[in-house]
């Protein structure tokens, strides 16, 4: 089969393109999926650069997300049967344990789901990690009160995305920051985006809290860290609460705990690798149910061949409005 081999840490330039690497055999209790379509993830580049509590053998296959056709199955497997669609929901793919930047991956059936009715091969690679974040994110404390203000950083994003239409499927308002006019416009107009700020403006606490009301920010979507961090959290409300998803503009400066004491904000990482399968199930079936009475599908921002990895993983960087795939076989 075809796939990308990582050789060792040295982050993507490690990747190497191999067309005869052999087709793995599902064990008993996994599926061989036949992978039609791959989703990159910054979690990929991070393990490349030895910047994630992974250690796999070399040389590894990344990729988390993909979707595809059930080409066999092992012993034991009663669930599924060659030619299924599926999508990989959650597990040790792309980890510890080879992923979907290759033709055919070897998974625990418990870690596939069907792909869900009248979604595509891309629309079914381009969800489950994500959105099984930006649920981590929203239900990791108390349920919000409908229309509660929610801020997300980075909202053009993966997560991002996720994160507001669940949102918004869930009766909450939303206020998204992103550098770009164009794609903050993009949201409102067709994905339900209450509003959208730049977070380099000198007036964006003033905006935020203009949006919150007196109340002030319930839940604060953090994507990228870095100063911006430290803005957001003075617009919280009493009992506010901060989902930290990421740090893409990297650690946050000079923060004071101060912050925090009286109106006793709460702060919780945030980790869908974490969940257990039947939790990881459990949560993508509230999810599709979600995004169904929302009328929304996963976002795709491009869809590259696979031959052309390392520019999907340099789109991935420059910052896309959704998902980025790779095309890694015609099924």
């Amino acid at each position: 089969m075809k796939a990308w081999l990582l050789d060792d840490f040295r982050g993507l330039e490690a990747l190497r393109f191999a067309d005869e690497v052999a087709t793995p055999n599902p064990k008993g209790g996994e599926v061989l999926v036949r992978i039609a379509v791959a989703g990159l993830n910054p979690a990929d580049r991070y393990l490349s650069e030895k910047l994630y509590p992974a250690r796999p053998p070399f040389p590894h296959v990344l990729g988390r997300d993909g979707s595809g056709i059930v080409e066999a199955t092992g012993e034991g497997v009663k669930n599924f049967k060659p030619g299924d669609k599926v999508a990989l929901l959650r597990g040790d793919a792309g980890v510890e344990r080879w992923g979907s930047l290759a033709e055919f991956v070897s998974v625990p059936a418990e870690v596939v789901v069907p792909v869900p009715e009248g979604w595509t091969m891309e629309e079914a690679a381009a969800a489950p990690l994500v959105y099984l974040t930006a649920w981590q994110a929203l239900t990791q404390w108390e349920p919000l009160e409908a229309g509660a203000p929610v801020v997300i950083s980075g909202i053009s994003g993966g997560v991002g995305l996720a994160s507001l239409h669940l949102c918004k499927a869930m009766g909450l308002s939303v206020a998204g920051l992103t550098r770009s006019e164009k794609k903050g416009a993009e949201l409102v107009d067709n994905h339900g985006l209450d509003v959208a700020f730049n977070p380099g403006s000198a007036t964006l606490k003033k905006q935020i809290r203009d949006f919150a009301g007196r109340r002030g920010v319930a839940l604060y979507i953090d994507n990228v860290a870095g100063p911006l961090f430290n803005v957001v959290i003075e617009t919280l409300g009493k009992d506010g609460r901060v989902s930290c998803v990421g740090r893409l503009a990297g650690e946050v400066p000079d923060f004071n705990t101060a912050r925090l004491f009286f109106k006793r904000i709460r702060i919780g990482g945030v980790s869908a690798g974490d969940y257990s399968s039947s939790a990881a199930h459990a949560a993508w079936d509230h999810i599709v149910e979600y995004m169904t009475a929302f009328g929304k599908r996963p976002v795709i921002d491009s869809v590259h061949p696979f031959t052309e990895l390392l520019a999907a993983f340099e789109q991935l960087r420059e910052g896309p409005l959704g998902k980025v795939l790779v095309r890694v076989g015609d099924v």
